[in-house]
């Protein structure tokens, strides 16, 4: 975690649609921080600097809440559908050394052998590490890997300290080939002959 991840979060007493409503307008996120039994807290957040650190899946962050210092994990974030503006942000306390459940995406590396194709089955896994270190992904290497070749989530090096919580059967990559398409046959697909001309003046008569 980052000194970047450490922010000023304001305590608000102000809620509905329309307190929100101004809290944005002035740049700024509302959000609600809960978990280990304590009650919920609604702080107001720096908008700009939330929105640059939520680049990043997990982002645990280091709150100065009227002077008390307070770890939270990034557990959900509410956007506008159309304009993808931040409208909330759930966090989840969160202590040193304690270790959560999170999902991480999965980055792959390399290029596989000539003329197959990287199918990526699993975006993420699940797993488990102490909330001041998650990794930013997991990374799976496909350099050289040839058809058929399989890479199932108990398969990938994770990061040290982290646990897979994921199935460790569940598919993450696959090698493929490209799909053969089948050409017609020589004479396949010729256009049909034309009608007798006959056949076209008897049309023409009975119209």
């Amino acid at each position: 975690m980052s000194d970047d991840n450490k922010l000023v979060a304001e305590v608000r007493d102000q809620f509905g649609k329309g307190a929100a409503r101004k809290i944005r307008a002035a740049g700024k996120i509302p959000a609600v921080i809960y978990g280990h039994g304590t009650e919920p807290q609604h702080v107001t957040l720096p908008g700009h600097e939330v929105s640059l650190i939520l680049r990043k899946a997990n982002a645990v962050l280091d709150l100065d809440i009227a002077g008390t210092s307070q770890l939270a994990l990034v557990k959900d974030v509410q956007k506008d559908p159309v304009r993808q503006i931040i409208e909330h942000v759930d966090l989840i306390v969160v202590k040193k050394g304690e270790k959560v459940q999170v999902d991480v995406p999965v980055h792959v590396e390399g290029e596989s052998f000539a003329g197959t194709i990287v199918a990526l089955d699993a975006a993420t896994i699940t797993i488990e590490a102490e909330a001041t270190h998650i990794p930013e992904n997991v990374v799976v290497s496909v350099e050289g890997l040839e058809e058929g070749t399989h890479i199932t989530a108990g398969e990938l090096e994770l990061p040290k300290g982290a646990s897979l919580v994921s199935d460790p059967e569940t598919l993450v990559v696959a090698i493929t080939a490209p799909a053969k398409v089948d050409l017609p046959e020589e004479g396949e697909g010729e256009a049909a002959p034309e009608a007798p001309a006959e056949e076209a003046a008897a049309e023409g008569d009975a119209e």
